[in-house]
């Protein structure tokens, strides 16, 4: 297991589109992904857990990968989030 923090850095609107690309991003990999802040931790590969985080420019996120390709899993997110 893998865990990282993570400060949110995409020059995009913070709308849901730059949160479905993140969804697509970890969905890419086998690995248990999730992402959480101070106040909860979802399920990274889930459009609705996702949702329910505040994903502004800024943000300070914690993220988890377990599996076979967890290090592949941390760099992949981290360059869609630190762009």
């Amino acid at each position: 297991m893998i865990k990282k923090a993570m400060v949110i850095q995409i020059h995009e609107k913070a709308d849901s589109m730059p949160i479905a690309m993140l969804v697509q991003v970890a969905s890419q990999y086998e690995s248990s992904i999730h992402v959480g802040d101070d106040t909860k931790c979802v399920n990274a590969k889930s459009i609705m857990g996702m949702m329910t985080l505040d994903f502004i420019n800024g943000k300070r996120l914690t993220v988890t990968a377990d599996g076979a390709d967890e290090q592949a899993a941390i760099e992949g997110i981290e360059r869609y989030l630190c762009q």
